[in-house]
C-alpha cells in the first residue's frame, strides 16, 4: 500500500515536471521584438518595433470570427500559398476586443526572418500581407481562456490603468492570445493590447 503511494506521487511528480517542460518549449515560440518600458503587476507598457502580419477580416460573432479566422491564416502558414512554403507558427494570435459591429482583424504574426518580398502570396485572397505598428503600447496580461466576457473584464481593467497613468489610447483595444487551442487553461497567456500617445 506504502509503495503504491510512493510509485503515484512520483509519477504525478514526473507528470508535473513534464508539463512544465512543454510548457517551457511552447513559450520559447517567436514573438515580435519589444522593449518593456514599464511593469506594474499585471501591466506593462512597451515599446514594440513594426512587424509583418498575415491577417483576414472576419464579420461573425467574436467566438466564431476567432476560430475562422484563425483556420484561414492557418491555411496560409501551413502551405496554402502561391510557393506552397509552410511558414513557422509565431506567436501571439491578434484579434479585436469583442465589439458591438462583430467586424474582427484576426492576425497572424509572421517571424523575422521574412520580409514583404520574401513571404509569399495566399491562395485565399481574404488574407492579406501587411507591416502593424504598434508603437508605445500599454498592455494587461492574463490567464485562462480569452473569451469574451473575460477580454470584455480586462479591458475595462486596462482602461481604469489608462486613466490611473493619464496615458491616452489611439486605435483600437487587441486581445493576443499566446498559446495553441489546445493549451489548459492555468497554462495559457493573454492580453489586451492598446497602442497610446
Amino acid at each position: 500500500m506504502k509503495n503504491g503511494r510512493l510509485f503515484l506521487a512520483r509519477l504525478i511528480k514526473i507528470f508535473w515536471v513534464l508539463l512544465l517542460i512543454i510548457f517551457n518549449l511552447v513559450m520559447a515560440i517567436e514573438t515580435p521584438e519589444h522593449n518593456l518600458l514599464e511593469r506594474e503587476g499585471r501591466f506593462e507598457l512597451r515599446e514594440y518595433k513594426s512587424f509583418l502580419v498575415a491577417k483576414t477580416t472576419v464579420e461573425d460573432t467574436y467566438k466564431e470570427a476567432t476560430v475562422t479566422g484563425f483556420r484561414k491564416i492557418a491555411n496560409y502558414i501551413f502551405g496554402g500559398n502561391k510557393s506552397q512554403l509552410s511558414i513557422a507558427m509565431t506567436a501571439p494570435v491578434i484579434a479585436n476586443v469583442p465589439n458591438e459591429k462583430d467586424i474582427y482583424d484576426i492576425v497572424f504574426v509572421m517571424p523575422r526572418k521574412h520580409t514583404l518580398s520574401s513571404l509569399p502570396d495566399p491562395d485565399d485572397n481574404q488574407v492579406k500581407i501587411d507591416t502593424h505598428n504598434l508603437g508605445k503600447t500599454a498592455v494587461v496580461k492574463f490567464g485562462g481562456w480569452a473569451t469574451k466576457s473575460r477580454t470584455e473584464y480586462y479591458k475595462k481593467e486596462l482602461e481604469e490603468y489608462l486613466k490611473k497613468k493619464q496615458y491616452i489610447a489611439k486605435g483600437e483595444f487587441l486581445v493576443a492570445q499566446y498559446n495553441s487551442p489546445w493549451a489548459l487553461p492555468p497554462f495559457r497567456k493573454n492580453e489586451i493590447l492598446i497602442s497610446i500617445e
